[in-house]
């Protein structure tokens, strides 16, 4: 049975999403299997899913978002996606609020559940949103398809 592009497109998002899982974390890397956070967890998997063009953030200390009021994370996320009301699909994004802004954003792959790169879990794992460390915490969504289907 043949889908349309979009739910292909979706499709390649959730499956190299999980093609992640098990990479160690590590603070600005962006290498499979060897390092990486959840900012570049999601500039990877959408360039590699062929979502949009590379990504290079501009620096960040690991800790802004326990110093800074400034939306960093969220103002950039949204040069590439669009803010949507929940609940998301399968390749959209959860941004998560940490600290005192919205700092760490996942990977939908069937809401709640999603992938992510969790610092005190040391990996990129599949987490479930209404589960420690995400449950009760604001989320906002995005979508990187402006129909949204």
């Amino acid at each position: 049975m043949m889908t349309d592009p979009t739910s292909r497109k979706r499709a390649a998002i959730v499956a190299e999403a999980l093609s992640w899982t098990g990479t160690p974390f590590h603070h600005a890397a962006r290498v499979k299997g060897a390092g990486v956070d959840c900012l570049m967890l999601l500039a990877e998997v959408y360039e590699r899913a062929g979502i949009v063009t590379r990504v290079d953030p501009p620096f960040y200390v690991p800790d802004w978002h326990l110093h800074r009021d400034a939306e960093r994370y969220l103002d950039g996320l949204r040069s590439h996606a669009s803010e949507i009301d929940g609940p998301p699909l399968p390749g959209d994004i959860a941004l998560f609020r940490f600290g005192r802004t919205f700092s760490h954003g996942a990977i939908v792959t069937d809401w709640p559940r999603l992938v992510h790169a969790y610092w005190a879990a040391r990996i990129v794992t599949r987490a479930d949103a209404t589960l420690y460390p995400l449950a009760g915490r604001p989320v906002k969504f995005f979508t990187p398809f402006p129909d949204r289907s």
